[in-house]
């Protein structure tokens, strides 16, 4: 503990008297200092015990005592210690009267006792606080770095870590997800400050923030960890108000261990990387036993459980095959706004970790892609249905992007989710996933899973603008002809196809005679180049009115 009032009273050499204030001497003092000047206050910084012999000041007059001593109180000055055998016997009533009025500790100094002594003793027990809260400190690192060092990691650190500052501590992940809190119920007060956590997760790191205390709540201090241009987490550390010398030095350590460990963890997420890549590409080659050797104890029972390929594109990329649909303005908005796969492997990755469940993720440089391995029906899975929903949700909420055709824009991401499969068929899921990955990017969805795509029709493939213009070009030759007012050939086709060639039901929906239907689907035929008795061209026909339905030119 610092020097009290109290303490320097109890010091049996310095002989102090206690004549006003007896109920303030628990205040820490911050210095002993001498001054005769009639204004101190412009070279005080506050918790001084000042002391003086009264040399220069006119002690006996009430009101100028009275402005001295508001002025000492007012300066944060927690004492007066007043010299008495020097200029006066016996401290002024004047100045007694003063500091009972303020309630300022007025201490009387016996003639024996010099100012150095009671200086030496404040600078001597200010040194043995600061030498204690260093070896508490150093304490404190030692005890952090092995809880660090042990089975339990984070979570031992943080346990240490509350019972050095006598309150309770949380980490958060790069998700701003609370993944470890001490005490137990800590977590649940950490949940509270998501939101605080994400906003300095925004923030290049390091940053800190410091909420409160209010009536209600504690102290809490956030504070990001690592040292990249993005945050590896954020430490959350809740006191009853601001940590003394000793706790100080204990989060600062917290803080060094958890960014060391956060860093560690990076190198390792990018070993994890390469691994994944290489047992990826041999479960796509059709190579499961080696890829289960490859991936041993890392991706845990991942590979001997349904699983379900998942595979994402930032939309507006070459990968993703479109263009910026907002000139890529919500590129400008930040950089988690611009790594999208980036986030959606954070929440992929956290999901999985707060389960705990194994993940595969893998993010494909050169193809500018994340392809990840999670468990069917697992937190993965559901996070990124989750996520996908957010991004669903908040297009719909934007004018603009109900506007035409809904399409992903730039800064959003399109998945495509396979079946659920095994290692065996990891190829095939592979493929499943492209190809909802396909449909979604058509279709101007964020997510389709492979079922909805062998749930449904293939006519809603056909709105994709190269189909549309290959039924253009096969059937403009038919619509120029009918332009003319020459016949309704568009319309006769139609009707011949839907009735699979039969002459009377078709002829009797158009309302013309059989000849006259085989007259027109002869020139049909002469006029495409194509005989209507192959079957292939009777499919790719079909396929183009449905393309092309709605066009009345």
């Amino acid at each position: 503990m610092p020097p009290t009032l109290a303490s320097l009273v109890h010091h049996p050499a310095l002989k102090l008297v206690v004549r006003a204030g007896h109920d303030r001497l628990e205040e820490p003092v911050r210095w002993a200092h001498a001054s005769e000047l009639a204004d101190p206050v412009p070279y005080m910084e506050g918790g001084e015990l000042l002391l003086v012999t009264a040399m220069k000041l006119d002690v006996e007059d009430a009101e100028v005592m009275r402005r001295y001593v508001r002025r000492l109180v007012e300066a944060g000055v927690v004492g007066l210690g007043f010299a008495v055998g020097v200029n006066y016997e016996d401290i002024p009533p004047a100045l007694v009267a003063a500091a009972a009025e303020e309630g300022l500790p007025l201490l009387e100094v016996p003639r024996r006792t010099p100012f150095i002594a009671i200086s030496k003793v404040v600078s001597a027990a200010i040194a043995a606080e600061q030498y204690r809260a260093v070896t508490a400190g150093f304490e404190a690192q030692r005890e952090l770095t092995r809880a660090a060092l042990s089975a339990a990691g984070p979570a031992a650190l943080l346990g240490r870590l509350a019972a050095h500052i006598s309150g309770w501590a949380a980490l958060y992940d790069v998700a701003g997800a609370v993944v470890a809190a001490a005490p137990e119920w800590a977590a649940r007060r950490a949940a509270r400050l998501a939101p605080e956590a994400e906003r300095l997760l925004a923030r290049p790191a390091p940053a800190s923030a410091v909420l409160g205390p209010d009536d209600r709540e504690d102290r809490v201090e956030l504070q990001s960890l690592g040292s990249g241009r993005r945050a590896g987490g954020v430490l959350a550390v809740g006191t009853s108000g601001p940590p003394g010398t000793a706790e100080r030095y204990a989060v600062h350590s917290a803080v060094a261990l958890l960014t060391l460990t956060t860093e560690r963890s990076r190198s390792l997420q990018e070993a994890e990387q390469r691994l994944g890549s290489a047992v990826l590409r041999m479960l796509r080659a059709g190579q499961p036993d080696h890829a289960r050797a490859v991936a041993g104890d890392l991706y845990g029972g991942l590979l001997d459980a349904p699983f379900r390929v998942l595979i994402a594109e930032e939309a507006g990329t070459a990968a993703g095959r479109g263009a910026p649909a907002d000139g890529g303005q919500q590129a400008q908005d930040g950089e988690r706004a611009a790594d999208p796969l980036d986030a959606l492997a954070e929440a992929l990755e956290s999901a999985s970790a707060r389960a705990g469940e194994a993940v595969l993720v893998v993010s494909e440089a050169a193809g500018g892609r994340l392809v990840a391995l999670a468990p069917d029906g697992g937190a993965a899975v559901a996070a990124c249905g989750w996520y996908a929903e957010e991004l669903e949700s908040r297009r719909e909420a934007d004018p603009a992007g109900r506007r035409g055709r809904p399409s992903p824009r730039q800064g959003e991401v399109v998945i495509g989710v396979s079946a659920p499969s095994g290692p065996i068929a990891a190829a095939g899921a592979h493929r499943q996933a492209e190809q909802a990955l396909s449909v979604a990017r058509r279709r101007g969805r964020v997510l389709v899973e492979h079922e909805q795509v062998a749930a449904g029709s293939v006519l809603p493939l056909l709105a994709d603008d190269a189909v549309r213009a290959f039924a253009d070009s096969m059937l403009r030759a038919l619509y120029e002809h009918d332009a003319t007012g020459r016949g309704d050939l568009v319309a006769s086709l139609r009707a011949w196809l839907s009735h699979h060639g039969q002459w009377d039901a078709a002829a009797a929906e158009l309302g013309v005679h059989r000849h006259t239907l085989r007259y027109r689907m002869r020139r049909v035929e002469e006029i495409l180049h194509r005989s209507l008795d192959d079957p292939d061209v009777r499919m790719e026909l079909w396929l183009a009115l449905k393309a092309s339905s709605g066009r009345t030119d």
